[in-house]
Formats: C-alpha cells, structure tokens, sequence
C-alpha cells in the first residue's frame, strides 16, 4: 500500500490519518444536502434522521446505547467536556470532591484541563505514576483512591498511550474506582480501530473517541458518557446533544464519522494483523542501521499490552528534533513525542514519567503507521536512514561536546 502523496513516506498516523475514500466520499454526498437538524421542516428531518441514525450505528459498533453517544468537535473537547463536566457535576452535589487522579502519562488534552480545574477551581489533581513501559502502578492508584474516597470527583486514564502505544489496565482501574462510586473516563482516541472497544463491557463512566484517527474527517468526535452521570455543559445554547454540547449538529461530519467507525471496527482484526507485521519489519531493519537502539513500550503484542501500530524509538546519541528534520529534508514523516514552548523542544513528559532522563527522553522518534501503510514505506525509510543518522548523531555529539 502507499501514501496519498507517492513522493512521501508517511509515519504519523497517529497524528492524523488519511480518509478512508468510502468515507471521503459519504461525507461529499452529504456536503451538498441542505438541512439544520434542528429544524422542523423536512430538510432539517432528514438531516435529522442522518445524524440519529449515525448515533445509532456509532453506538451499536462501541458497545454502548445511543443515548450515551454525544457529538462533539473532537477528542480534545470530548475530555474537556468530560472532565470538566463531572468535576462540576460531582463537586456540585458534594463540595469534598475537588481531587482527581490521572496518570502522569495522559495526552495534554486531559493534562491541561486537570490544570486548568487546577488554577481556576482550586481542583487537586494527582498524577498517577507508571513503570518503565508506561504502565500505570496499580498500587499506588489504589493507596490514593483509599486515602480518601469521599473527596474524588474523578478518574481518568487513557485506553493507550499516544507516544508509546502502552495499554492501561483499564478493567484493574476500573474496579478500584468503582468500589467506591468513583466514575472513570478514558481518553480512547487511540485504541479505536486498534484494539477491540467496548464501552459497555469496560465499565467505564465516560469514552473519548475522534474521527480523524480512524479515516474519518478532522473536526468530528464523540463522548460516550452514560446517560445517569451529571455532566455540567462548557457552552450554553440551542441545548443540543442531551444540552451536554449545544451548536448546530454536523451532519455531514457525523455521517462520515459513523462510517469510519463502522469500517475500522469491521477491519480491525485484519489491520492489527498486518500492522504488527509492519511494524517487527520496521523495528527490526531500523536496529539493523542503529544496533543500540532502544524501543519504547511495552514490549509484548496483543490488545493488552501495546498498540500494534505505533514503534517509539529512541536513537542514542541523537538529537530526535534533528533526525526529524533530516528525514523530512527526504520525505518522511513521522512525529518526535517531545512538545514545543516557545519555539524550544521539551523532552516528553510520557518518556520522563517512564523514568528517563532528559538526554534520552529527547532522542526518541515516534513512527506510527495506519491503512496507507506498507512495505515501500518501510523502504523509502531506510533507504535514507543510514546518513540521516550518522548526520544526526555527529551532531548531537558535537553538541554534547560544547556544552
């Protein structure tokens, strides 16, 4: 298989996929149809009926009810909403409940919202430690759950991790929180069409799911949040979506969103298989080039260990901004896991939880493959590889010697 665009190799699927064409061309179909599905009049029904039906075939294919499924503009307003809207419901019915508890690992679409509840709320929010893989110690979620219970508005632990690919104990996390009354979200931005998903055996309280991870259009999501839980909005307006999330309802958006969903349920177990080929090809011809390497996450295949299509890799001796650069110079694309402030790259946040240090934690490359995925990317890769290396790592040297 190969990219949209021959001339690049493309590695960051988790980022954001290409549409899948069965989908781009739903969404086309419904771009041109008019209709507001508020509206009363037989455009706004049919609209109407498009956006309901979506509901229903996204909620049979995640396990959950159609009234758990409320759309949104994506992941990062799905955990705002989520988090934000329970802390406010929860502590809005016991003033005692202002601590939450996160991993320290979570994507900053939950980490700046738990800081924001932090600055604005007074909210206390704790972050959970994981071991080496980026797993979540279990035991120290249950000694800060026991501490006090009483005073926990919320947990939240994301299904798999966006850096490393390392899957969270999900049912273990679950079960302590639940023995107290605790709800749980999850942030499964990731896992859908990655692993199986179901939000009715999970237990959890509330799921964050996004389109354009899976083949979908970008600006499209959903909160699956159990109808029973007072979720308190972040806008105030035409009270659509259970008046969780008020604003005219995408419709075309939605559609194409119910048809990726469908799609890469329907695909999922042929893609993880194939993926995870892919990806021990990858791996094992990149550590071929750079014999120290050092791969990222869990080590061991399967839905509970680690995502089948995301190889985190650390390059000793290089600087992973520089590596990018010189791989981009010849067309491919993948991600660092590091954020950028002001123009100066951080090392990640995930690799330091994990316990690396700064120097390492700054070395790494995330490579991330989806449908468009193949072996000529693979090739192209290492085709360019070998001197984008030696370059890189001649230059974090030079570097480390000046310091």
């Amino acid at each position: 298989m190969t990219t949209p665009d021959a001339a690049i190799a493309y590695f960051d699927h988790a980022a954001t996929t290409p549409m899948v064409p069965e989908v781009a061309a739903l969404m086309a179909e419904h771009l041109v149809r008019l209709g507001n599905p508020s509206s009363l009049h037989g455009s706004g029904r049919a609209a109407r009926r498009v956006v309901e039906e979506s509901r229903e075939s996204i909620a049979q294919h995640l396990g959950a009810r159609p009234g758990d499924i409320v759309f949104t503009s994506g992941g990062t307003e799905a955990d705002n909403i989520a988090i934000k809207g329970l802390y406010w419901g929860r502590r809005g019915v016991d003033p005692r409940r202002c601590r939450l508890l996160a991993p320290a690992t979570e994507h900053h679409a939950v980490l700046d919202p738990l800081a924001w509840l932090t600055a604005a709320e007074g909210a206390e929010v704790e972050l959970i430690g994981v071991d080496a893989h980026g797993r979540l110690q279990l035991a120290e979620l249950r000694r800060r759950v026991e501490r006090d219970p009483a005073e926990i508005a919320l947990v939240t632990c994301m299904w798999a991790n966006n850096e490393v690919g390392t899957i969270a104990p999900l049912p273990d996390v679950v079960v302590i929180a639940h023995e107290h009354d605790i709800p749980v979200h999850s942030d499964a931005v990731q896992a859908l069409g990655q692993v199986p998903i179901d939000f009715e055996a999970s237990a959890l309280d509330a799921m964050t799911v996004t389109a354009h991870k899976i083949g979908g259009p970008v600006g499209v999501g959903a909160l699956v949040v159990r109808r029973e839980l007072d979720v308190v909005p972040l806008m105030h307006g035409g009270g659509q979506e259970r008046d969780i999330r008020s604003g005219t309802v995408n419709a075309p958006a939605i559609a194409a969103f119910a048809t990726a969903v469908e799609l890469a349920v329907a695909r999922q177990q042929v893609q993880t298989a194939r993926l995870e080929r892919l990806r021990a090809d990858l791996v094992e011809r990149v550590r071929g080039v750079v014999p120290d390497l050092v791969v990222n996450g869990d080590p061991e295949p399967g839905p509970e260990h680690r995502l089948p299509g995301i190889a985190h890799l650390t390059f000793p001796g290089c600087q992973g901004d520089s590596l990018l650069m010189l791989l981009d110079a010849h067309g491919i694309e993948c991600s660092t896991g590091s954020a950028c402030t002001a123009g100066v790259p951080q090392p990640s946040h995930v690799l330091l939880a994990m316990g690396q240090d700064e120097v390492t934690a700054r070395s790494s490359l995330r490579f991330s493959l989806g449908h468009t995925s193949g072996t000529a990317d693979v090739d192209e890769l290492l085709a360019v590889l070998p001197a984008a290396y030696e370059r890189a790592r001649a230059a974090g040297l030079t570097g480390a010697g000046s310091r």
